[in-house]
């Protein structure tokens, strides 16, 4: 199979092209490289540099390249961003994922697999949350991933597409070639290894949610694990196979959580030190627990998490950062 990995510059997308050569595969790399790392591509594979929201591009891209399926990984992803600029979100997100799939159409690609994310639930109900809770996403952000969804299945319905979007919460760990580096860095594991560089401490924000220990509940999934979901979820996309005779919607997770605080102790047992913290208020809208629902993954796609404890995650992280970062936390060469 030739794949086509939009955002394969970028910490999730680097991986997964990294497993879809392990596994044979042929890939071609589309990313502008505003969030994503040329060093992150391999040699070996082709580095487009460019948007996938530009039609003309897109169209000359799919007939060169020749692709059999396309892994959607590119995507603006700040939260706090998107509330500020939904129209970049819905510009980029939405409407330049359009352009992609119309793209695709012209060029015959009918298989496409989208990296979409947990966001789309909102605030559920009730935790572990499957896949048919209800979409009500609180940020731009969240929307943005639902609408692309929602144009995956009517494409499906009305053009034979065949698409598997894969809905995770927070992604972690490294493998010997990439890791997590982004500019700003929102997110807990990779914060907490920096403070650990540094020196300077790390807020934690709220410990006194209805959680054993006070602090929030998150679902956390290996890099590497996703990068597997994707390949399986690619493979399901071929022309005979049933799973995606309508658009399949998939949770990724390990069906449990860790909180704020067992992210912290985990890692200062990896770094064998304590980690410089100190205590803030709750954050304006964050639940107590959000946990994804891994049943489907399991039963349809045959997917579980190879590496679900913490201490795979944050250790993978914190290797690949020791080797691949430099004092100032920017990658070395």
């Amino acid at each position: 199979m030739r794949v086509l990995v939009t955002g394969g510059a970028g910490y999730v997308g680097s991986v997964s092209v990294e497993r879809l050569l392990e596994a044979g595969h042929e890939v071609v790399v589309l990313d502008d490289l505003s969030t994503g790392h040329r060093a992150s591509v391999p040699p070996a594979v082709s580095l487009e540099v460019g948007s996938y929201g530009d039609a003309d591009e897109m169209t000359r891209l799919l007939e060169r390249a020749r692709v059999d399926a396309i892994l959607h990984c590119a995507a603006r992803s700040l939260v706090g961003e998107s509330v500020r600029d939904p129209a970049r979100y819905y510009r980029d997100n939405v409407a330049g994922g359009i352009v992609l799939l119309e793209a695709a159409r012209q060029a015959g690609v009918g298989r496409v697999v989208f990296s979409s994310s947990a966001a789309v639930y909102g605030v559920p109900d009730a935790t572990p949350i499957p896949e048919d809770a209800p979409l009500r996403p609180i940020n731009t952000y969240g929307e943005t991933k639902r609408t692309f969804e929602g144009a995956l299945r009517f494409y499906g319905e009305a053009y034979g597409l065949r698409s598997v979007s894969l809905r995770y919460f927070n992604v972690a760990g490294a493998t010997d070639r990439n890791g997590e580096l982004h500019d700003p860095e929102t997110h807990l594991i990779p914060n907490v290894l920096r403070a650990v560089e540094t020196g300077l401490p790390i807020t934690l924000f709220g410990d006194d949610y209805p959680t054993d220990d006070g602090t929030c509940v998150r679902d956390y999934i290996h890099v590497a694990d996703l990068a597997d979901a994707h390949l399986t979820a690619l493979e399901a996309t071929a022309a005979t196979d049933p799973r995606t005779d309508t658009a399949l919607v998939c949770n990724l997770g390990i069906g449990a959580g860790f909180s704020v605080r067992q992210v912290v102790d985990a890692a200062a047992a990896v770094v064998g030190r304590p980690i410089p913290q100190t205590m803030g208020p709750r954050r304006v809208g964050d639940p107590p627990v959000l946990v994804a629902a891994a049943d489907r993954a399991r039963e349809v796609l045959g997917w579980t998490a190879a590496c679900p404890t913490l201490e795979e995650m944050i250790g993978s992280a914190w290797a690949w950062r020791r080797v691949n970062l430099d004092d100032e936390g920017h990658r070395r060469g």
